[in-house]
């Protein structure tokens, strides 16, 4: 299995409209060979930012690297750039193999 998460720093004031984009959204991931699940998460508030994640699980990395070169991808991500006001820098990647799980 492999996981991949974006971290995203959402300025405050914009948490609705941020999680409006996200769940109103088509992902096109599912039916994408390798894809397991995709969630997105709300974390803590701070002063300048509310965190949120989304994390996807994937069979194999190589799974997730074949979706990030795929036409689903590009529509999934194509109007990405227009949503930077709602943001505090740039989202940050972070790639996992996942060594345990216990279920």
């Amino acid at each position: 299995m492999f996981i991949a998460m974006n971290r995203f720093k959402v300025l405050p004031g914009a948490e609705a409209a941020f999680e409006e984009v996200w769940t109103s959204r088509d992902t096109h991931l599912r039916g994408v060979p390798g894809f397991v699940s995709f969630h997105l998460l709300r974390g803590s508030k701070r002063e300048d930012h509310v965190l949120y994640s989304s994390h996807t699980i994937w069979q194999s990395r190589a799974a997730f690297e074949a979706w990030t070169t795929s036409d689903a991808f590009r529509q999934a991500h194509r109007n990405a750039g227009g949503n930077k006001p709602m943001y505090l820098g740039h989202p940050e990647l972070e790639l996992f193999d996942v060594i345990q799980t216990v279920e």
